[in-house]
């Protein structure tokens, strides 16, 4: 079975709700098996051994309660109880430890090869860029089948697109299709 890619960005939080992508047009589920649970884990720098079905289901929810913060932090509206009540949660049951590498960077040592740990990794990142321990912003994709939110660490904060090698040039070429069809009507 093939899948989609995955789309990683450079905030962990963010990059996890991108694994369910067009969210206001035709949905595309980039984890929808246990096991591209644990490929997306692996390649975000928080490997597991295995992966459950009733692990993913935590994950989605998970998923899922992110967004639902993120996207009311973007537009400025109180974060939504059952999201924060799901994010402390999965933040306090995981066992892990920021590292610093030889190279000065921080990365992620799971206590345990278990989902519940690398979920909390992630829990603990959206409440660093919800509770503004980042320096940046939270927006949503411009795209309005997208809708994705980011967090924007661009100089300006002016960030549209949650992607521009996606969203943003689908969006561009739109629009110039669309002036095209405007001159030839003219």
């Amino acid at each position: 079975m093939e899948f989609p890619e995955f789309r990683l960005g450079s905030v962990l939080a963010t990059s996890f709700t991108a694994t369910l992508t067009e969210r206001c047009g035709e949905p595309v589920e980039r984890i929808p098996t246990p096991g591209r649970l644990a490929d997306w884990l692996a390649v975000s720098g928080l490997t597991v051994d295995s992966c459950s079905q009733a692990q993913l289901d935590l994950a989605k929810d998970l998923r899922e309660a992110i967004h639902a913060a993120a996207t009311a932090a973007a537009l400025g509206q109180p974060l939504p109880e059952r999201a924060v009540r799901t994010v402390n949660e999965r933040s306090a049951r995981g066992h892990a430890a920021a590292v610093l590498t030889p190279e000065g960077a921080r990365r992620w040592q799971l206590g345990s090869a278990a989902v519940e740990d690398a979920l909390s990794v992630i829990a603990a990142d959206a409440i660093d860029i919800l509770s503004g321990e980042r320096d940046g912003r939270l927006a949503l994709c411009a795209s309005p089948t997208c809708r994705a939110a980011f967090f924007d660490t661009s100089q300006s904060r002016t960030r549209k697109w949650c992607e521009m090698n996606t969203c943003g040039n689908r969006q561009k070429k739109a629009r110039y299709h669309a002036r095209r069809l405007q001159g030839v009507g003219e």
